[in-house]
């Protein structure tokens, strides 16, 4: 079993020797340290860009992934373990066989398999938890300069237009106290003219969806040019107003009004409670209370960004209550029709998100079961962009102080 001794030179070796190695030497590099805690055949999994296969990394190959296993996340104990978040244990040919999320804050992004001779004791338990934290926070590290981790994490190639996307997106999770917000979008590994962003500048959350007109290659550059312009001037510390007159501006300068993009642009004081935003010809943001009550957040729109249409710019507000969670969406969820033409619709991509949240799913596990039911209703083909952006405001300071 681990000692604190054990543990502690083993993770402070772990980092230590971490700041010089690269993705491929990461499985290596932790087998050799979690020897020194007795902890047997230290293996990592990392999971795929659809979420529906964990991969394991071996440090061999193109991929880093020679002669390593491939699990499916829907039929398998590590799949579970990968959805739930939660770790779990079975019995292996001499001793047990622990699998333990692999998480950066919510983000999912594998798991870790650790063998023990017997069964860990309270303090062995904590320290193959804190291994996969560490795990966690390594691969985070070394994953954006890694083609190695891009590969091993692909199940087929990857579009122009999705590499840029993918590349310029915010991580699908995050959580603190008083927000979570998760977000999903297909078709993975083909997306043109859809993306999301999100960030925090103190107590403000910003948010943001866009829907760039076609599927090509130009509304990859379109959405890209929209999102990087509204990150650059957030950034500058300018109002909601301002965002959307710098990106109007941008995207007709480079584009003389041939291209445009809808698009909801939200604030979200996670102190008060307090929810601003633009809806700039999107589909309006959806509003969950108390797990069942729903509205359409209505605000007068303002034409597509990059139209130039000179309509009236409206900015709306609305008091959101703890436990709220806020839907903002692409037409690509709403609006995929199946063989017979009968499309998704906002009544049963509420009523989805309502189902399975109350059945105790976390954000991200909701909205992963949400694009694969959109895919289903497609027959596995998406001809649109499918976005969806999950926030929900858990309360001002008195949350805090509570869970402290």
């Amino acid at each position: 079993m681990a000692s604190l001794e054990s543990s502690a030179r083993m993770l402070g070796g772990l980092l230590r020797d971490s700041h010089e190695c690269a993705f491929e030497e990461l499985p290596a590099l932790l087998a050799g340290h979690a020897e020194t805690a007795g902890l047997r055949r230290v293996r990592l999994f990392v999971v795929d860009v659809q979420e529906n296969v964990l991969r394991e990394a071996t440090g061999a190959g193109p991929d880093a992934g020679q002669g390593g296993q491939e699990l499916r996340i829907d039929a398998t104990l590590p799949g579970r373990v990968f959805r739930a978040s939660l770790s779990r244990s079975t019995p292996a040919d001499d001793g047990l066989q622990h699998w333990i999320p692999v998480l950066d804050g919510t983000e999912r992004l594998g798991v870790l398999c650790v063998e023990t001779e017997s069964a860990p004791d309270g303090q062995t338990a904590q320290v193959m938890e804190d291994l996969a934290s560490l795990v966690g926070l390594l691969l985070v590290s070394k994953r954006h300069h890694s083609h190695s981790y891009a590969r091993l994490t692909r199940t087929r190639p990857m579009s122009v237009t999705a590499e840029m996307q993918w590349t310029l997106m915010p991580p699908r999770t995050f959580a603190n106290k008083r927000v979570s917000i998760a977000a999903s979008m297909e078709p993975a590994y083909a997306t043109a003219g859809d993306a999301f962003d999100y960030a925090l500048a103190g107590d403000t959350a910003h948010l943001a969806v866009f829907d760039a007109m076609g599927h090509d290659t130009s509304a990859g550059l379109t959405a890209n040019l929209a999102m990087a312009t509204c990150r650059s001037r957030r950034r500058r510390g300018e109002n909601l107003m301002e965002v959307r007159e710098a990106i109007e501006a941008t995207l007709i300068e480079q584009f003389a009004q041939s291209r445009y993009a809808t698009a909801v642009l939200a604030e979200l004081d996670t102190v008060t409670g307090t929810l601003t935003w633009i809806n700039c010809g999107h589909h309006p943001p959806i509003l969950i209370r108390g797990g069942r009550w729903t509205t359409y957040l209505r605000c007068a729109p303002t034409h597509p960004l990059g139209a130039g249409l000179g309509l009236p710019v409206v900015l709306c507000s609305e008091q959101l209550e703890p436990g709220d969670r806020l839907l903002l969406y692409t037409d690509g969820i709403v609006e995929a029709r199946d063989s017979r033409g009968v499309e998704f619709g906002r009544e049963r991509f509420v009523d989805f998100i309502i189902r399975h949240q109350a059945d105790g799913l976390s954000a991200s596990e909701t909205l992963h079961r949400l694009v694969h039911a959109v895919l289903e209703h497609r027959a596995g083909t998406l001809t649109d962009d499918a976005t969806v952006m999950l926030c929900e405001w858990r309360g001002g300071p008195h949350v805090v102080a509570a869970d402290g």
